[in-house]
């Protein structure tokens, strides 16, 4: 098949599944084509059969906001035009799903087709769609797929709860992680000493939206150094960092935390910590919580959204009630101070995210999802 994916390319968990979905399909021979405003953060430079096409967006003078959803639409009508493509899969209801619309009657107009799925992955629903502004134009774009896909159970009800979508059927497929990139072993040394210096290691992975309550994370971490000696590694950025560096400063834990900024490649990292934190507000599914876990690593977090499809309380990790700092501070302190109970969920987390979450897996869910929309075209 020859497939079109749109995602969102900076940071953040939609464009990093979207991105090593296209990555995983091309791989198993079809022929994957990015559009997007900037080539995804998690694609290399040259893969075969992988192509990406930029969105350029005009500047005219009349504009106030350039409008990119038109000019996705354009590129997306042209890559289908030229390159034949038989689906394009959108990665956020909008303005994605809402352009493959536009692009897909443009098309039909000149007696082409393709068919449009969109994958649903969590503030395209539980935030931006549901505002008055973006409401009816997120359910039109849901309705007007050919298929529907959500990350989580939690997802797929929540759109049906804000949206109803009279005759769409929503598709759950988890994200998932390649077991051979996600691994513990493959990465023996991965953490520099400067960091680890001999003592456990806690991380955390966001875009530092206020969405993760990375203050949370830093009182929590405060609660473990006062009890075993700690390292906190901090792996992403974005308008909280400087909430959390103050957090620390605060609470004079501010040399035992490191903020290493944003980075590509986390699961080397991951395979040097001991404990992975996720306080948030809510999630949809949490990819970074799977990625952890599929290298042996424990999760405490918020018994939020999709993660209790994700961390299996009191086996791979502990869930406890959002902003529940004692909490999850007495679970951490547990469980880096017991070696036989971190041994046994560290296996525990590794096993379970390889069983349930292997990419071969899911990329087979999304082939058979494609292969239906086609027959039904």
């Amino acid at each position: 098949m020859k497939i079109g994916i749109t995602c969102y390319p900076t940071y953040g968990g939609s464009g990093a599944v979207a991105t090593e979905l296209g990555i995983a399909l091309a791989a198993r021979g079809h022929e994957v084509h990015f559009i997007t405003y900037q080539q995804p953060f998690r694609l290399p430079n040259f893969l075969p059969r992988v192509f990406f096409h930029e969105v350029e967006v005009g500047r005219y003078p009349l504009f106030e906001f350039p409008p990119y959803d038109l000019a996705l639409a354009v590129k997306m009508h042209e890559v289908v035009r030229d390159h034949k493509l038989d689906v394009l899969h959108c990665h956020y209801a909008i303005p994605h799903a809402t352009s493959a619309w536009i692009a897909r009657e443009m098309l039909r107009e000149s007696g082409s087709d393709v068919r449009v799925v969109t994958t649903l992955h969590g503030t395209d629903i539980t935030i931006v769609g549901q505002e008055r502004s973006f409401f009816t134009i997120t359910k039109f774009s849901i309705e007007k797929s050919d298929a529907v896909t959500a990350v989580s159970e939690y997802l797929r009800d929540e759109t049906y709860r804000a949206f109803g979508c009279q005759g769409c059927g929503v598709e759950v497929i988890h994200n998932f992680i390649d077991p051979e990139v996600f691994s513990r072993r493959r990465y023996p040394d991965a953490l520099p000493e400067a960091l680890r210096k001999g003592r456990k290691v806690v991380m955390h992975i966001s875009n530092f939206r206020a969405v993760k309550r990375v203050r949370d994370v830093v009182k929590i971490f405060a609660a473990v150094h006062a009890v075993t000696p700690a390292t906190l590694v901090m792996v992403g950025d974005g308008p909280e960092r400087v909430e959390a560096e103050a957090e620390a400063r605060e609470l004079g834990v501010q040399h035992d935390v490191h903020f290493l900024g944003k980075l590509d490649a986390v699961a080397p990292l991951l395979s040097g910590a001991d404990l992975f934190l996720l306080p948030s507000q809510t999630e949809s599914f949490g990819l970074s919580a799977l990625e952890a876990l599929a290298c042996g690593v424990p999760v405490i977090a918020s018994d939020v959204g999709g993660l209790p499809e994700v961390v299996r309380h009191g086996e791979t990790g502990w869930l406890h009630p959002l902003g529940d700092i004692d909490a999850m501070s007495a679970s951490a302190v547990a469980l880096l101070t017991d070696d036989a109970l971190w041994q046994r969920m560290s296996s525990a987390a590794e096993i379970d995210a390889r069983t349930r979450f292997a990419e071969d897996d899911v990329v087979r869910q999304y082939e058979a999802l494609y292969e239906r929309t086609l027959v039904t075209a």
